[in-house]
C-alpha cells in the first residue's frame, strides 16, 4: 500500500497506544447484525430517492448527498446525509454500471478514494466501463453529521503526552478515566451524539450502501473494498447476497478471528515486513540501521527507545516514542516508503524527528495546517460497536505478551494495555458480533491476498476466500493491498473479474 493511501486503512497496532490517542490498530473482524432487520417497505422513500448530482469542486466529478435514516428501525425519525462522488464512465455506450469503492479504515474517505482511483492510470480500463463511485461512511468526511471527539489541539497534546507508558495502578486508573472522558466527548461534541454512536457501525454502513445501490439505479452491486472495506463487502454479502453482481476484496480481514487473535496474527505480519525492510536496508551503503540484516531489530530499538524519556525536536514539534513507532509502522505498508523510513532513521541519529513525525502525521490524518481528518475517532467508534469487547485483564495481558513475542521490533518501553480497554467503557452497546460467514446464493467473489502484507496477513485472505467460497489471487510481495497499484498481473485479473465476471485459475500467483 503506497503512502498516498495512508491512512486509508487502519491496520497496524502500536503497543504503546493510549486510550485517548487512538494509535494505528487492526481492522475489526467482519460482523453480523444482532438487532432486528429493517422493514424494506418502510425504506422505500430512501431506496427510491433520486440523487441530485452537481459538479464537485473538481469539475471532473459529480457530487451528491444521499439521505438515509439515522436509525434504520426508525425510518420516520431523524435522517442523516452520506457524501457521494461519481466519475462517469468514459465509454457511455459500453457502460456496465457503477463500481462502488471503499478504501478501508474504519474512517477512510470513499469520496477521496474514488477521485484518486478514477484519475489513476491503472484504473483506466475500469473508468471506461464503470461510473467510479465513492461514499463517505457515517461520521466521515463529507457525510453529515461528522463525528467529532477531540479538537486538533487536544489530539496534538495527546500524542505528545508521556503518561500512556505508566502501567502502575494509578496510571491504569488514569487511562481508564481518560477513556471515559474521550467517549463522553464523542457523544457531547457530535450532533445526535449517542444515537449516532449507536448506529455508526458496519451494520448500518452496509444498509447505507444498499440504499446507495438503489439510488444509483443499479439492480446489483459491483463493489471494490480494501482492508476494512473487505469487512463492509463481506457484511453486505451476508445481508444482501441476491443483490451482489461482483465483489473484489483486497487485503482481507479474517472473518473468524476475535480482536485479540487478529492482533497477534497481525503483529507477526508486521515483524515479517520489518525483517524484509531490514534486508533491503542492510544491502544499502546508507542504511541507518547498519549493514547486518540480522541486527536491525536491536539497532531500531537502540535508536527509538531513548525517545521514551527524551523526545527529539521535529521542527516546532517533538518526536515521541509513540510517534516513532507509528511512523515506522505506517512506512511498512509499501516498499515505496522504505527509502523515506531509512531517511527518517538517519535523521533521528542526527537528533531530528521531522521525517518520522511526518510519516506519523500522514497516518493519523493530520494535514499540514494542523487539522485532523477525524479518521481515528471514527475508527474507535466503529470498532466499539462492531467487535467483541475484551474486559478480562488476563486476556488482554496474554494477548500483549504474545504480540510482543510475534513482533520483537516493537518491544520497547512499557506496553500500554488500554488499547483493548476503551470499548469496555464505550457509552453504547455493540450492534454486531464476530462469526463465520455462511452465505447462500452469493456470486463467487475475488479475494486478493499478499504474501507479506503487514496489516492483513496472507492467511486472512485465504480464510476469507474459503468462507465466501470465492477465488483467491495471491500476490507475492511486501505491501498492504495491491489492486490498481500498477501490477499488470493483478490488475488484469481484477479487471477481467469486475468487467466480465472471469475468475482467475485456481492457485494463480502474481509477482
Amino acid at each position: 500500500m503506497s503512502l498516498r493511501r495512508v491512512p486509508a486503512t487502519l491496520a497496524v497496532v502500536v503497543l504503546v497506544a493510549s486510550c485517548t490517542t487512538p494509535q494505528p490498530a487492526p481492522p475489526v473482524p467482519p460482523t453480523t447484525s444482532v438487532s432486528p432487520t429493517p422493514d424494506p417497505k418502510a425504506l422505500e422513500k430512501f431506496t427510491g430517492q433520486k440523487l441530485a448530482w452537481r459538479a464537485c469542486e473538481d469539475k471532473a466529478f459529480d457530487c451528491a448527498k444521499l439521505t438515509v435514516p439515522l436509525d434504520y428501525l426508525k425510518p420516520d425519525g431523524e435522517t442523516i446525509s452520506i457524501g457521494v462522488l461519481r466519475h462517469k464512465a468514459k465509454k457511455t455506450d459500453q457502460r456496465i454500471g457503477s463500481l462502488v469503492v471503499n478504501p478501508g479504515g474504519p474512517g477512510g474517505s470513499g469520496v477521496s478514494a474514488a477521485a484518486r482511483i478514477a484519475k489513476s492510470r491503472p484504473a483506466a480500463t475500469l473508468a471506461a466501463r464503470f461510473d467510479i463511485v465513492g461514499f463517505d461512511p457515517r461520521g466521515v468526511g463529507t457525510s453529515e453529521p461528522k463525528l467529532v471527539c477531540l479538537t486538533d489541539a487536544e489530539r496534538d497534546a495527546d500524542r505528545a503526552e508521556d503518561s500512556e507508558s505508566d502501567t502502575t495502578p494509578s496510571g491504569m486508573a488514569k487511562q481508564l478515566a481518560d477513556a471515559r472522558a474521550y467517549a463522553a466527548k464523542c457523544a457531547e461534541r457530535t450532533k445526535h451524539g449517542q444515537e449516532l454512536l449507536t448506529n455508526i457501525g458496519t451494520r448500518d454502513v452496509v444498509r447505507d450502501l444498499d440504499v446507495l445501490r438503489a439510488a444509483l439505479g443499479d439492480e446489483k452491486l459491483t463493489y471494490l473494498g480494501f482492508s476494512y472495506g473487505t469487512q463492509i463487502g463481506t457484511a453486505y454479502a451476508e445481508a444482501y447476497p441476491d443483490k451482489v453482481r461482483a465483489l473484489l476484496l483486497d487485503g482481507a480481514v479474517d472473518p473468524e478471528l476475535d480482536t485479540a487473535e487478529s492482533l497477534v496474527m497481525q503483529m507477526a505480519g508486521f515483524q515479517n515486513t520489518f525483517t524484509e525492510f531490514g534486508k533491503w536496508c542492510a544491502a544499502r551503503a546508507d542504511c541507518a540501521l547498519g549493514r547486518d540484516a540480522g541486527a536491525v531489530t536491536k539497532a531500531f530499538q537502540d535508536l527509538v527507545q531513548p525517545l521514551i524519556t527524551k523526545p527529539v525536536p521535529a521542527g516546532n514539534r517533538e518526536l515521541s516514542f509513540e510517534d516513532a513507532i507509528t511512523g515506522t509502522s505506517a512506512a511498512l505498508y509499501s516498499q515505496d516508503a522504505w527509502k523515506f523510513l531509512n531517511e527518517g532513521f538517519a535523521e533521528l541519529k542526527r537528533g531530528s524527528g521531522k521525517t518520522l513525525v511526518a510519516l506519523a502525521d500522514n497516518y493519523y490524518g493530520r494535514e499540514p495546517d494542523g487539522r485532523y481528518t477525524g479518521i481515528l475517532d471514527v475508527y474507535f467508534a466503529v470498532r466499539c460497536v462492531d467487535s467483541t469487547r475484551i474486559t478480562d485483564r488476563r486476556v488482554i495481558d496474554g494477548a500483549h505478551e504474545r504480540m510482543l513475542r510475534s513482533a520483537p521490533f516493537l518491544d520497547g518501553g512499557t506496553p500500554d494495555m488500554s488499547e483493548l480497554d476503551i470499548c469496555s467503557v464505550w457509552p453504547v452497546p455493540a450492534t454486531s458480533e464476530v462469526h463465520k460467514p455462511d452465505i447462500d446464493g452469493l456470486p463467487r467473489p475475488l479475494i486478493i491476498s499478499t504474501t507479506d502484507d503487514p496489516a492483513t496477513p496472507y492467511a486472512s485472505g485465504v480464510n476469507l476466500a474459503r468462507d465466501l467460497k470465492g477465488a483467491l489471487l495471491t500476490f507475492e510481495g511486501a505491501q498492504h493491498t495491491v489492486f490498481l497499484d500498477g501490477n499488470q498481473c493483478v490488475d488484469g485479473a481484477g479487471n477481467a473479474y469486475l468487467i466480465d465476471g472471469e475468475l482467475p485459475a485456481p492457485d494463480t500467483r502474481c509477482t
